[in-house]
C-alpha cells in the first residue's frame, strides 16, 4: 500500500509550501501496472531520466508559489470576472461580440450576396459555396449544405434569396442534434478526465478554467501534470492550480507520465477527490511517439480505475481552422475522443470550424474558451452558438 508522508511546513526564500510526497518501497512498487515498469524507446526506465524525481508532490492550494507565478507570467491574483452559466442573455450578447469576425465572414457576406437578388440561381449558389468554404465550414460540410439548398430550390421549397439565411441556420443547428454537450461529473468518483491536444492550443489553461468552475460548484478537484517533458508546462499548471484553489500532482520533467498518473489516481482515491483533470504532452515529434504514449496513459488509467477515463477531451485552437479538423480526425482515430474544447474563439474568423468538426466526426463540443481570464470557459450550447453567428 502506498505510504503517505506529510512534511512539516518550511520556509524557502520568500515562499512557504505544504507538500505531501508520494513514495513507495521496493515491495510497494509491484502495485504499478507492468507496462509502467518497462523501458521506453530511449532505453531508460520511467523515473530514471536525468531530470526525473523519485517522489510525486501533491501541492495544496494554500501553498504560496510566488516564484512559480512570476515565471509563468502571471500575477498570481485571481481575476475579478463573474461566472456566467452560458444561458443568460448577457452571455449570448457577449458571445455574439466575440464571434463578430466569424459572423462577418459568414453572415455579413451572405447578407450582401442576397441583397437585391430575385431568385436563387447557379451564380448565387457558386458564390454561396465560396462564402461557406472561406468561413471554414470545410469542403464536405459546404457540399452538404449546397446540395441541400439545391434540392430545396429544385422542389420549389426554397425560391426566395432572403429566406436562404434562415434555412442555412436551421440546417447548421441540425448538425448538433444528438450530440450531447453535457458532462456529468457526478457519474463517477473520482471522475477522471484526460485532456489531449498538440502544444499551444491551450490545454493547461483550459484545465485550470474548468477546475475553477468545478471548484465553485463545490467539487474537490485534483490536477495532474502529466506533461513531464516540459518543465514550463508543470510550472504553468501549478500556477493555475493556485489561482483556481485546487491541488496539483506533479513530478519534475523526465518522469514517466503513466507513473505520474497512476500515483495521482491513487492519491485521488485516498483523498476522496470528486474530479481528476489530467494534463498531457502535445509534442508531435520526439523520441517517444505521442499517440503511443497517450494510449499507454489511457491504459494505465483504466487499470487503476475501471471504465476510466470517463471523458477524453481534445482541446483545439479555433484560430487554426481546417488544421483543427485534421487534428481532431487524428486524435479521434487513435484515442476515441468523447468531446471537444474549442479555445480562442474570441479572436478568430474561423468559428465555422466548430460546425465542420461536429458534422464530420459526430463528436460534441463540451466547452468553448472565449477569453484569457480564468472565468472565460463556458459549457457549449449549440443553439446559442449558432444564434450568435447568425
Amino acid at each position: 500500500m502506498i505510504k503517505w508522508f506529510k512534511k512539516e511546513r518550511k520556509k524557502e526564500d520568500d515562499s512557504s509550501a505544504e507538500v505531501i510526497e508520494v513514495g513507495r518501497s521496493n515491495e510497494e512498487s509491484s502495485e504499478l501496472p507492468e507496462e509502467v515498469h518497462g523501458a521506453d524507446s530511449s532505453g531508460e526506465k520511467p523515473g530514471q531520466g536525468a531530470d526525473a524525481e523519485k517522489d510525486t508532490d501533491i501541492l495544496h492550494p494554500d501553498e504560496e508559489t510566488k516564484d512559480v507565478s512570476e515565471r509563468a507570467g502571471g500575477s498570481g491574483k485571481p481575476e475579478n470576472a463573474t461566472v456566467d452559466n452560458g444561458k443568460t442573455g448577457g452571455f449570448l450578447g457577449g458571445l455574439r461580440k466575440r464571434l463578430s469576425k466569424t459572423r462577418e465572414r459568414l453572415v455579413g457576406r451572405l447578407d450582401r450576396l442576397v441583397l437585391g437578388k430575385k431568385q436563387i440561381d447557379d451564380d448565387l449558389l457558386d458564390e454561396l459555396e465560396e462564402i461557406l468554404i472561406t468561413a471554414d465550414l470545410g469542403v464536405e460540410t459546404t457540399r452538404d449544405l449546397i446540395s441541400s439548398v439545391t434540392e430545396k430550390v429544385r422542389r420549389k421549397e426554397l425560391n426566395q434569396p432572403d429566406r436562404l439565411k434562415a434555412y442555412l441556420k436551421e440546417e447548421i443547428k441540425g448538425y448538433f442534434e444528438d450530440l450531447d454537450p453535457e458532462v456529468d461529473f457526478s457519474g463517477a468518483r473520482p471522475f477522471v478526465t484526460l485532456f489531449i491536444g498538440v502544444n499551444g492550443v491551450g490545454k493547461t489553461t483550459t484545465i485550470a478554467k474548468l477546475a475553477n468552475r468545478l471548484k465553485k460548484d463545490g467539487k474537490e478537484v485534483m490536477l495532474v501534470a502529466a506533461d513531464t517533458f516540459r518543465a514550463a508546462a508543470i510550472e504553468q499548471l501549478v500556477h493555475w492550480g493556485e489561482k483556481a484553489g485546487v491541488e496539483v500532482v506533479r513530478q519534475k520533467s523526465g518522469a514517466d507520465p503513466s507513473a505520474v498518473v497512476f500515483d495521482a489516481l491513487t492519491a485521488a482515491i485516498a483523498r476522496d477527490a470528486d474530479v481528476v483533470l489530467i494534463d498531457t504532452a502535445g509534442r508531435m515529434h520526439t523520441k517517444v511517439n505521442l499517440m503511443e504514449e497517450l494510449k499507454k496513459v489511457k491504459r494505465v488509467i483504466g487499470k487503476k480505475i475501471p471504465e476510466a477515463p470517463h471523458e477524453i477531451l481534445l482541446v483545439l485552437d479555433a484560430t487554426t481552422g481546417q488544421n483543427a479538423l485534421s487534428q481532431a480526425k487524428l486524435f479521434s482515430e487513435h484515442l476515441g475522443i468523447t468531446g471537444l474544447v474549442l479555445t480562442k474563439l474570441d479572436g478568430t474568423a474561423k468559428g465555422g470550424i466548430v460546425v465542420a468538426i461536429c458534422r464530420e466526426l459526430k463528436v460534441p463540443v463540451k466547452y468553448i474558451g472565449v477569453g484569457e481570464k480564468i472565468d472565460d470557459l463556458h459549457p457549449f450550447d449549440p443553439d446559442s452558438f449558432v444564434d450568435a453567428i447568425f
